[in-house]
């Protein structure tokens, strides 16, 4: 049996539609899930310690931050693991090649800043990847 004349752009255009649909699918993240998970988790140690290292290796202040207090931690998994950090930082008294211990500033150079980070994870193979940064003085 043959498809009438008219029938046969409908059916081009349903497939076009289908085609679309299934492409626009695949783009999309999947959400597994969200959560707030606990600062002592391993993976969100690691995490942090990655975070701080980047920041200090980029910003253009002499002396190092330190993060003082962790106000919330999110773990998303899709099809990839991120997690999203909200954190409290101080400036430190050690400069930047400096490896000895530290406190933090005092007085005129004390500077404390609230940071939120998101961040792309894949844990075992210890990659790491900002996707989100925003930082602003506390």
């Amino acid at each position: 049996m043959m498809a009438r004349p008219w029938q046969t752009p409908q059916l081009l255009l349903a497939i076009l539609v289908a085609l679309v649909a299934l492409t626009h699918q695949e783009r999309r993240k999947t959400f597994m899930s969200v959560e707030e998970v606990p600062v002592s988790e391993p993976h969100v140690i690691a995490t942090l310690q990655f975070v701080i290292n980047d920041f200090n290796k980029k910003s253009d202040d002499k002396y190092n931050f330190r993060i003082v207090r962790v106000l919330k931690v999110r773990k998303q998994v899709t099809d990839h693991m991120e997690y999203h950090v909200n954190m409290e930082m101080r400036r430190t008294t050690r400069q930047k090649l400096e490896t000895t211990n530290c406190m933090f500033q005092e007085g005129e150079l004390y500077k404390q800043i609230e940071c939120f980070y998101s961040v792309f994870v894949v844990p075992w193979f210890e990659k790491y990847k900002i996707l989100n940064k925003n930082c602003t003085d506390g």
